[in-house]
Parts: C-alpha cells; structure tokens; sequence
C-alpha cells in the first residue's frame, strides 16, 4: 500500500470514528496508536507516552487556561449587557442602528471573551428579544447575533490563535495582531450588510419618543473601557516584547477578575468558582486534544504520509492559488462537523509544509483558516453558534436562523477573497510592530 493510499485510509477511518461521537481527543489517540501499531509493530508504542507528554511540556500552554479564565469572567459579569447598552445609546438614531449595536457589541465582547458561544449568549440573550420587540423580522435577530458571535475566535486575544501558534511553531503576539485588522474589516463588511439590509427591509424602527441625553450615553463608559484598555494592554506587551503569551494572560486574567469585583460587585466564591471550574473542563480538553494530535501527527509523519502529501502537491503543475482554493474548500467542510481546535491540530502539520513549499505566509494563513472555521460555526450540522440562539430563542427554528445568518457567511467569504488579494491587511501590522518575520 502506497503512502497516498494509507493516508487515505487513515482519513477515511478518523471520519468514521469521529462520527461515531468519541470525543475528538480519545478519537485522534486511537487512530494514531492503531496505524502506528498496525505498520510500525508494538514496538513503536515504547515512545508514545514520552510524545504525549512532551506535547504538554510548554509554558506557552498556560496561556490557554488563562485567556479561557479571562473570558469566563467577563462572561459572567454585565459586562456584554453594558457594552450593548453603551452602543445602543450611541445609535439608536441610525436606520437599523439596533442591528449596528448588536455586531458592534459582539465584536467588543468577543475580544474580551475570546469565544465564540460566550459572544452569542452575552449578546443575544439582550439583543435578541431588543430587535424583535422593535419590530426586526426573527430570522434578521438571531441571524446576526450568531454570525457577530464568530468574531470571537478571530479578534484577539484568540483561544484558536493560541493553538495554531503552538501547532505551527508561530509567533502568538504576531498572530494577535495579524486578527486585528481582519476582525476589524469583517466587523465593517457585518455592520455594512446590516446597513444595506435595514434600508432594503425599511428597518429603522426609531422609537420617536426614545431619547438619551449626553450624560446616558457617557455614564455607562467607565464600566466599560477598563476591559477594552487590559485587551490593549495585553496587545501591547506581546508585540512590545515586555511579556510572553502566558505572563500576559495571567496579568490579564487577574486584573479582569479584580475588575468584575469592583465593578460589578461580584464577590461570592461560588461564582468564581464556577468559572474557574469551566475552565478547567474546557482547557483540559483542548490540552487533551493537543496532546492526541501530537500522537496523530507522529503517526502521519513516521508513516511518510505527510512528506508524501506535501510533496505530490507540490508536484502538482497547478497554479498555487488553484490548490489554496482546494484547501479552503477542505476547511469550509471540516469547519460543519468538527470544532476550530481540532481542525486546526489535526490539519497544521499537514497543511504547513504545503503551505511553505507554495509560497504563502503561514501567518496570514492562520487567517484565512479562523475565517474559515467562523463559517463553520454558524453552518449545520455541528453550527455551535446556532444552537447557543436557538436556546435563547426556542420559538425560532433553526433553518430561519440559519437564513438569517447566510448573507454574514457570505461577507465571511468575501473577507476571505479581499485577503487573499491583499494579504497585507493581515500582515502589515505585525510586521510594522515586531518586524519581518525570520
């Protein structure tokens, strides 16, 4: 059996397995040590728990825990409830300036959060029921609350940038910044859709006796600003070379724990420590997945099969931007039915090599995947964000919400050409910060 034909198997079993509904880590860890097992002899499992371990043995792994705790406790404050109110303030004047609100105030939350489904509900559970009462059809509502809910994983600080930073060996603070300005331009293309969407629907919906003075609008700031300041903050360090990723995160984390108590008056431990057990569940998790993809990845290359891919496609007498199309296909499809991290820990080691050989900066890439992956979040059947509005909505099903949030895929989708044309909306500012890179 030829490389290409095992590599194939290989995919063709972990899909099966995965559709099983093992957990991703433990489905990952079977395959690897069966195939290893299966063409190596037993012998080959003498070296798979020092893989295992060493996959763990990164201090830039405690970022991880600390960005998730970070986002776990604004998540639980009123924070997404003020930075809606603060928006809303600002716009209601504008024709669909509630839709404007809302992807405004998911974009803000979602760099404090760093998550996807925290943004839905932090957001949605005010907004949603806001824009209906208003008048807002359902499926416009739901719509853009879920698809403003993926910014979450691409403005940093970015949970899923962490963990292609690790996979890949890149920069973390480069990679913060390479989200920045892409965030900032898909937040424009959602609010220009909203836009256009509310003159074409007639939704201006301006309460005609709603009215706020200039000291409403100011007085909700001070709540607010101090968590936008610690986001720059930790952008600041990381490209200023004053910190590493997980010095940053744990500053970070702190002042967003003493900022809630202060400002929000959140002292009983059982809050906190529902965050902090959370957490826990859903860094172990992803460090599981880490270390199991470690052992797949290990399998991959020991069996040639990753050398053989990179090198076949590379062979390939196609234009390079013919094969980034094919792969931006794969992640659309792999984004329906497998979460962000293990998509990214299962297709880096592969995908990189391809990547250096056509020529395309793995920083950008890092990019293009997240934007990628926020489809994913929003397309059926594994949709998280879908299903995190239709528990705050039950009366609304889930195709109208999907309907809603198809015109957003679409803008996520000519983000992806816009970069790809010009990859220097990712790559100027990390480069302008931190310099070239090596």
């Amino acid at each position: 059996m030829s490389e290409l034909q095992t590599g194939l198997l290989i995919g063709v079993v972990t899909t099966l397995i995965l559709l099983t509904g093992v957990p991703v880590a433990f489905a990952l860890g079977l395959v690897g040590v069966g195939f290893l097992v299966a063409f190596e002899g037993w012998g080959s499992l003498n070296f798979t728990a020092d893989i295992f371990f060493d996959s763990l043995n990164s201090f830039a792994l405690l970022s991880i825990p600390m960005f998730i705790v970070m986002g776990g406790v604004v998540a639980s404050s009123r924070a997404g409830p003020d930075l809606y109110h603060a928006l809303d303030r600002w716009l209601y004047k504008v024709p669909g300036g509630l839709m404007v609100s809302n992807l405004g105030a998911c974009a803000l939350f979602a760099a404090l959060s760093g998550s996807s489904p925290a943004t839905c509900a932090a957001i949605g559970k005010l907004g949603i029921p806001e824009m209906r009462q208003r008048g807002y059809p359902a499926s416009v509502a739901t719509g853009s609350v879920a698809a403003g809910g993926t910014l979450g994983i691409l403005i940093p600080p970015s949970v899923t940038m962490i963990v292609y930073g690790i996979a890949t060996e890149s920069s973390i603070g480069r990679l913060f910044l390479a989200g920045l300005l892409p965030g900032l331009m898909l937040t424009a293309l959602f609010i220009g859709w909203g836009l256009i969407a509310a003159k074409r629907g007639g939704y201006s919906f301006v309460d005609p006796n709603l009215s706020y003075t200039l000291r409403q609008k100011l007085v909700v700031l001070p709540k607010v600003l101090p968590f936008l300041l610690i986001i720059a903050g930790i952008l600041y360090v990381l490209y200023g070379g004053v910190a590493t990723p997980s010095e940053a995160a744990g500053v970070g984390a702190l002042f967003c724990i003493v900022l809630v108590a202060l400002i929000y008056r959140v002292w009983r431990p059982k809050a906190f420590f529902d965050v902090f057990r959370d957490a826990m569940r859903e860094s172990v998790m992803i460090l599981m997945i880490i270390a199991a993809s470690e052992l797949f990845s290990y399998m991959m290359s020991t069996l040639f099969i990753t050398q053989t891919i990179a090198e076949s496609i590379a062979a390939l007498d196609v234009n390079r931007w013919v094969v980034m199309a094919i792969i931006n296909l794969f992640l659309l499809v792999a984004g329906c039915f497998l979460p962000p991290v293990a998509i990214i820990l299962m297709t880096a080691p592969t995908l990189l090599p391809i990547l250096q050989s056509l020529d395309f900066d793995p920083i950008w890439f890092a990019v293009i995947l997240t934007i990628n992956m926020e489809i994913g979040l929003i397309t059926p059947p594994v949709g998280l964000n879908l299903y995190v509005i239709n528990g705050i909505t039950p009366d609304v099903k889930l195709p109208t919400i999907l309907w809603g949030a198809l015109p957003f895929m679409l803008c996520m989708v000519l983000a992806i050409v816009i970069l790809c044309v010009f990859p220097e909306i990712a790559l100027w500012l990390p480069t302008h910060m931190m310099g070239a890179a090596l």
